[in-house]
This record gives C-alpha cells, sequence and structure tokens, in this order.
C-alpha cells in the first residue's frame, strides 16, 4: 500500500497541465517555443493569460492534492517521526518528481515552483504562507522571479524546521530545494551575468514571434 500510494503521487505529478491546458485550448505545445519549460510563464509567452493561470494553479493544487490525500489515507494528521511520516516524505518527493520527469510526457517537465508551494500548503497553511510571502516579497524588492523562487526553495526547509522542529519532511524539503536549484541553473547564470529578466520588464520584439523566443531561459515560474 505504501509503494502504492508514492507511486500514485509520482502519477499525479506526471501531469503536466502545460500541456493539457494548451492542448484543451488548441495552443501550442509548451516544448516547442519560448525556454521550452512547461511552465506557467512560457505558456504566458503565448499571450493567453487564462492558460497561464489555468497552468500555475493546476501545477500547484496537484501537488497540495497529493500531499493532503496521502495524509488523509495514512491518517497522518501530525508530522511525527513515524511510519506514516517517512511514506510521506516519499509522496512528497514522488509528486514533485512527478512533475519535473513526467512520465506521460517524455520526462520533459518543469521547474517545480507552483507543484513545490503546492506541497507546501498541503504539509501546513502556515509553512505555504510563509514560503509563498517570502517569494512576494523578493520578487516585488528584486524584480526577478527566478530569484524570487530560489529564495523561496531555500527558505522552505528553514520555516519547516522553525514550526516544527527537525522532522523527516525537512529531509525531503531540503532535497526538493536542491532539484529546485538545480533546475534554475541557467537562471542563475543569468543573474550572474546581469541577463535575467525583470518581472514587468518589455518582450522586445523578438520575444512577439514564437519561434523567435526558443532560446529565452528567464523568469521561469513552475
Amino acid at each position: 500500500m505504501n509503494i502504492l500510494l508514492i507511486l500514485g503521487a509520482y502519477l499525479i505529478g506526471s501531469v503536466s497541465f502545460a500541456v493539457v491546458v494548451s492542448k484543451c485550448m488548441r495552443l501550442p505545445d509548451p516544448h516547442s517555443y519560448g525556454s521550452g519549460n512547461p511552465g506557467a510563464t512560457n505558456v504566458l509567452r503565448t499571450g493567453n493569460k487564462l492558460a497561464a493561470v489555468l497552468t500555475l494553479l493546476g501545477d500547484a493544487l496537484k501537488g497540495w492534492f497529493a500531499v493532503l490525500l496521502g495524509r488523509a489515507i495514512l491518517g497522518d494528521t501530525s508530522l511525527d517521526m513515524t511510519l506514516n511520516s517517512w511514506v510521506l516524505c516519499g509522496i512528497v518527493l514522488a509528486v514533485f518528481l512527478g512533475h519535473l520527469f513526467p512520465i506521460f510526457h517524455g520526462f520533459k517537465g518543469g521547474k517545480g515552483v507552483a507543484t513545490a508551494c503546492g506541497i507546501l500548503f498541503g504539509i501546513n497553511g502556515i509553512l505555504g504562507l510563509a514560503t509563498l510571502g517570502t517569494w512576494v516579497i523578493v520578487a516585488f524588492f528584486m524584480r526577478y522571479s527566478s530569484l524570487a523562487a530560489l529564495a523561496a526553495a531555500v527558505f522552505g526547509p528553514v520555516y519547516f524546521v522553525m514550526l516544527f522542529g527537525f522532522q523527516p519532511m525537512a529531509i525531503s524539503l531540503t532535497i526538493i530545494c536542491a532539484l529546485l536549484i538545480w533546475r534554475h541553473r541557467s537562471n542563475i547564470h543569468n543573474l550572474l551575468n546581469g541577463k535575467e529578466a525583470r518581472i514587468g520588464a518589455s518582450k522586445g520584439k523578438a520575444k512577439t514571434n514564437l519561434g523567435d523566443a526558443a532560446n529565452d531561459s528567464s523568469m521561469e515560474g513552475s
């Protein structure tokens, strides 16, 4: 049963809402333009804001749903160091890895920010709000979506330990943090070289055409 729960979480995470929403709304495959990242920011490059919002919500909700479903089945209402907590750690990692490497979409997934946010809210509402607040503050003052995502990724495990102490879940969240940083390596390179696009910055004429934006990798959100 525990193995089935973890496998089910991976399959839930493997549903790429960028691809699903794009197909339903007859938009291009998000792998085929912009940065090639199947996330809300790349979908927004089509000019369809509704599709981008639905992608963002879908990717976040699947993380939240997988964690809550796992906790309901396990009867794990606390985060004590029990077998159920270790299984829940596996569920958390599985749904996140499903988003990064989705079996339904050729293992070509997104960067995981929205799904990680949903996971944190599934674990604890205060934890989710604190981490989301970090993203908002950094994004507001620094105007870099990727930098905000990196800051939130780092502080997520820190907030968990501050709230609950060192529990097994802290290990899973630290692994997710490391994976998020790894997935944003191109953004880190752009930040260090002053090439990362700021939130609200003019996209320029080259980005008005999806094909011309094929090599752009900045500001990915989910």
